[in-house]
Formats: C-alpha cells, sequence, structure tokens
C-alpha cells in the first residue's frame, strides 16, 4: 500500500510505514536487534507488526532499570542516560554480541545492523518536552566494516503516548533509508520525515561515517536540517562534525560573532580578538566555562538568485575550522531570536559582537513588525540582564570614524537608544586598529572572483594561504598568474 501525499509541485508517492517495514523483513540478508530505552520499544513493534520479522529480528529489548541497564552497558560517570555516550555504548555492546553468537560462515550474506535509541518523554508537569539520541550501525556489504547514522530529536508533542509514536515512526524511516537511500543521503534526511510533521519532531544534529558515506561531508548535511525546517539551528565543531548545541552550549558564557565571514578579513579577527579579552574582564564570566560561537544565517547563504550556494558554505566553513571555531548555522533573521535560542541552555552572561552597520538595522523598526509588540517586545527579548554588545567601529561616508557615541538612529529610536547606551548595555570596542577599518569582505571576494591582485594582505595569513592551496571562492591560481 503506498499513500500519496500532494506537495505545492508535484504529487509524491510516500511508501506506508508497514510497506518500509515489510521490505526491510523480507530481505533475507539483513539481520539485527533493537534496543530501545526510554519510550516503549515503538520502532520494533512497527516491523513486529508487518509480517515477516523472524527472519530481521535476532532480538528485540528495553533496559528501563537504571542498576540493570549498567550490568548490560556499563555505569555512566555522569549518571545521565539520555546521551549520545550512552547510545553509542548500546550500539557497540548489541553489535559485539551478534557478531560473538551468528557464524559468519554460516551466514555468509548476512548484512548486521543494531538499532537503538535512548529517550526522554514528556515529564509529568510537562514543563520539559523530552529528547533523545537514536542510531543505526549497519552493513550493505558482509564483507565491510559498519556504516552508522547518530540523530539527535527533540519533542514537539505534549502528550507522552504521541511522542511515542512518533519516535516509532521515526526509527523505521531511518533504517528504511539507511539500507535503502544511504546512496542519496541528502534524500534519507528528508525522508526521515515521512508520515511526520515538523510539529511533532525536531531533528537538531545528524552525523554520518563509515565506507558508505566515506564522501559525506557532516557539515553539509548540518546545512541541510535548516535548509528543510527540520529544526532552527545547528552546529558543528572545528573538527568537522555535527555537534548538539544543548551539550556545547549549556550553562556557558557565551561570545558570538555574526557575519558572512565570505572570507574571514583581518577585521573579523581583531574584532574576535579585542572581544575576547574584553570578555574575560566581565563579572560572573569564568574563562573556563566560555563558548565562542561563529554564527552564519541562513540569508547570508542564499545566492542572488534565492538558492544555497553549497559550495560557498563549504568554502566559509572550512575557513572557520581552520581558525579552530565552533559554527553556528541558524534561521534566525533577527538578533533577538538567536538571544532566545542562546537562552534556552544558558542563563549566564552573553555578548553579542558587532559592527556598527549591524546595530543600525537591529534599531530598524521593519524588522518587527510581526510582533504584536514591535520594536519593544524584541528588544526586551534582545537585551535581557545579562546580555550586552560589543561595538566594533566603522569609517563614514566622509572617513569619520563611527561609534556608540556618535551613531545616528532613527528619531523615534534615539530615547531607546539612549537608554541602552547609558545602562551599560552597549560598549565600544577600543583597542582595534585603525589600519583596518577600510577592509571589507565584499570588496576582497570580488577581488578574488576578478584574479585581481593584492588581496592577500587584507586576510589573516593563514586564511589567504588556504584560499589559494584549496581555491576557494572562485580563485583560480591560472588566473591569477596572468593578470596584475
Amino acid at each position: 500500500m503506498e499513500i500519496t501525499l500532494k506537495g505545492d509541485a508535484q504529487m509524491k508517492s510516500v511508501p506506508s510505514l508497514k510497506d518500509k517495514a515489510l521490505r526491510i523483513n523480507l530481505n533475507e540478508n539483513i539481520y539485527g536487534t533493537f534496543a530501545e530505552i526510554g519510550a516503549g520499544q515503538e520502532t520494533v513493534r512497527q516491523f513486529f507488526r508487518a509480517g515477516g520479522a523472524s527472519g530481521t529480528i535476532a532480538k528485540a529489548m528495553s533496559a528501563y532499570d537504571k542498576s540493570f541497564s549498567d550490568a548490560i552497558y556499563g555505569i555512566e560517570n555522569d549518571r545521565r542516560y539520555v546521551t549520545e555516550n550512552r547510545l553509542r555504548k548500546m550500539l557497540t555492546h548489541e553489535v559485539r554480541l551478534i557478531e560473538e553468537r551468528i557464524s559468519r560462515d554460516d551466514n555468509p550474506n548476512k548484512m548486521f545492523f543494531s538499532y537503538a535509541n535512548t529517550v526522554s518523554t514528556i515529564d509529568f508537569a510537562k514543563r520539559y518536552k523530552g529528547h533523545g539520541w537514536m542510531g543505526l550501525r549497519y552493513q550493505i556489504d558482509p564483507n565491510e566494516a559498519y556504516n552508522e547514522i547518530i540523530l539527535h530529536l527533540r519533542f514537539k508533542e505534549s502528550d507522552a503516548r504521541l511522542q511515542q509514536e512518533t519516535l516509532g515512526k521515526l526509527g523505521t524511516n531511518l533504517i528504511y533509508g539507511a539500507f535503502y537511500k544511504h546512496n542519496q543521503p541528502k534524500k534519507l534526511l528528508r525522508y526521515l520525515y515521512d508520515h511526520l510533521s515538523k510539529d511533532q519532531i525536531e531533528i537538531d544534529t545528524i552525523n554520518f561515517s563509515g565506507p558508505v558515506f566515506k564522501d559525506v561531508d557532516n557539515r553539509l548535511m548540518s546545512l541541510q536540517l535548516v535548509k528543510n525546517g527540520m529544526t532552527d539551528a545547528v552546529m558543528f565543531a572545528p573538527d568537522g562534525n555535527n555537534v548538539l548545541p544543548a551539550r556545547v552550549l549549556y550553562k556557558k558564557n557565551i561570545l558570538a560573532f555574526r557575519g558572512s565571514f565570505r572570507p574571514v578579513t583581518r577585521v573579523n579577527v581583531d574584532m574576535y580578538e579585542n572581544s575576547f579579552e574584553m570578555f574575560k574582564k566581565e563579572n560572573k564570566v569564568d574563562i573556563e566555562k566560555t563558548q565562542v560561537v561563529f554564527e552564519i544565517t541562513l540569508s547570508n547563504l542564499r545566492a542572488s538568485g534565492g538558492e544555497i550556494d553549497e559550495q560557498d558554505f563549504m568554502d566559509r566553513a572550512r575557513l572557520l575550522c581552520s581558525l579552530g571555531q565552533t559554527v553556528l548555522i541558524s534561521n534566525f533573521q533577527e538578533y533577538y531570536k538567536l538571544v532566545e535560542y542562546f537562552s534556552l541552555y544558558s542563563k549566564k552572561r552573553m555578548v553579542l559582537s558587532m559592527g556598527v552597520n549591524n546595530l543600525i538595522d537591529i534599531f530598524d523598526q521593519k524588522y518587527y513588525r510581526h510582533l504584536s509588540g514591535g520594536i519593544l517586545e524584541a528588544f526586551g527579548k534582545l537585551f535581557h540582564k545579562d546580555l550586552k554588545v560589543y561595538l566594533y567601529p566603522m569609517l563614514g561616508e566622509d572617513g569619520e570614524l563611527i561609534t556608540s557615541e556618535n551613531l545616528k538612529v532613527h528619531p523615534r529610536m534615539k530615547e531607546l537608544y539612549k537608554y541602552f547606551k547609558y545602562t551599560g548595555k552597549l560598549v565600544d570596542i577600543q583597542n582595534y586598529k585603525p589600519e583596518i577599518l577600510n577592509i571589507f569582505s565584499r570588496k576582497v571576494l570580488k577581488m578574488i572572483n576578478s584574479g585581481k591582485a593584492g588581496w592577500e594582505p587584507l586576510l589573516p595569513e593563514v586564511v589567504s594561504e588556504m584560499i589559494k592551496d584549496k581555491q576557494l571562492f572562485g580563485y583560480s591560481k591560472k588566473e591569477a598568474l596572468t593578470k596584475p
């Protein structure tokens, strides 16, 4: 049976959950285990109900009791069980057991798998909707190493039973996609939401690994989550892997920079270095519990035609990672939404570091017409008690230096601006380098694209070398050799 869904542009046929599970069950070479903790055995139930499961499911189990779970998978030092580390222990343990207990000599064509999840559903008081980790370690060739897909999910529904059903659907979609869409990882991502809506569940982290995914860049997969509307923000670490924002930001002091970083210029580095030194001197800031975040909004990734330029995104990602930075890709056009997002995970001191031109945009009322309280509502969310803005100066059209002291805002915003200025929410960056204020990323990018000489000194040396070495942002060694 197939269900036909009507999309915006075309009719799309989606296999039912039963058909997906049945196709897995009827494949005589797919054989593995299910281990589910925290929300019932909802995924394996789909496979039992589809029929023909005896040749597919070697074992299904739940280890709800913590003592029993510890006896199977080991004790967690932090006593937390809904974690990526716990999930990985589950997958490792279950794969080891199936390898030990099922003879390869007697089953030369078997493709083993282990599916696991560790989940916390909505609490009794309905204050926390719950979240979880889900993963699959599996083979698509009996003679190859295992592949792995691990994701983090957040529930949006306010009923535990509905959350359990949603989890079962997502798990079925994951297993089906892993076996039958592994050669199209972008489509695999979209198919995770078959028979689900984005009002039911959010996927904010996913990582692919193994031989079948050797050419998959997890940063690009991270971008797809935001692009597809599966989440509002994703984060990846300097090593290129997606990381859970909640884990990185939890109870941290946060210093954030928003920009296009196309490419990273000496101005960006100067802003970062000065802001970091200022941040370390702030009251209540523990430098050991501080997280620096470089944020790029989805609108900053779109090309002139409205499409996201994935190669351009990867160029920026490589540069920021080479500088050892953690990057957030978000769908937050307005700054107050970014601050609200950070506030989900930390109540500590936060600072947004930005240029004068960005601050001018913040005081533009057109960005807040959708809010019933307008700009006042937005500012109430933005400038909470532990947030400051560090302001990097710029040169005006006549060459004058513009800081918070002489910045001109709309007359109706003047008193509001004064309030935040004189309550210490706006702080000028003092130790900037005057000689680099005329460096603009758009100008540098144009020079790189056109093959014009002289752009290298405008960027940090490591960035210039990487652009040339990797031929990023349209740089051509051949053009550079022939143009003055």
